[in-house]
């Protein structure tokens, strides 16, 4: 490190100032917003750190499901996973953070809910597989197109909150 470089100089110099951040797709299903987790989903993931760059209360039409779903085409859980996530209402939002989809993953927890670690979203909230609360991307790639498939040309906003500079290193 070059006399009188801080530590990370570089890597937010190439960010432009700021840490690298990946952004990645939360999806409260149906039994989450019924149940009224919303905001505990919500406070969890900002209390880790991470910034909502989007945010929406929505149904999910059939269309956008089997698109959503469409690596699963086929398989015997598939047509149960359409009709759950179009049952009712859901919030989306993208959250975004360095790390963001693997920070993401470990806060909410395995998909089966009895397996999940304690502490979890899915853990704590969840008892069945059918229904676990939430989806999260499980690559930066499905975050990508995920993020795409339900905010489309709505760009995310970008903007800086104070309190990063307590959460994040240099």
């Amino acid at each position: 490190m070059p006399a009188g470089a801080r530590k990370g100089e570089g890597r937010r110099a190439a960010q432009g100032g700021r840490v690298a951040a990946e952004r990645t797709l939360i999806i409260v299903k149906p039994d989450g917003v019924q149940r009224a987790l919303v905001g505990e989903v919500i406070g969890r993931l900002e209390r880790r750190g991470l910034r909502i760059a989007a945010l929406e209360l929505r149904q999910i039409d059939r269309a956008l499901a089997e698109r959503h779903y469409g690596e699963h085409e086929g398989k015997p859980f598939y047509a149960g996973l359409v009709d759950y996530i179009t049952s009712g209402p859901v919030v989306t939002l993208v959250v975004e953070g360095p790390g963001a989809v693997a920070v993401v993953r470990a806060t909410v927890g395995v998909t089966n809910p009895a397996t999940a670690t304690p502490g979890t979203i899915r853990a704590d909230f969840g008892l069945t597989i059918g229904r676990n609360l939430i989806h999260a991307s499980d690559s930066v790639e499905s975050a990508a197109r995920e993020v795409g498939l339900f905010f489309g040309d709505r760009a995310p906003i970008a903007y800086t909150r104070d309190i990063d500079r307590w959460i994040l290193e240099d």
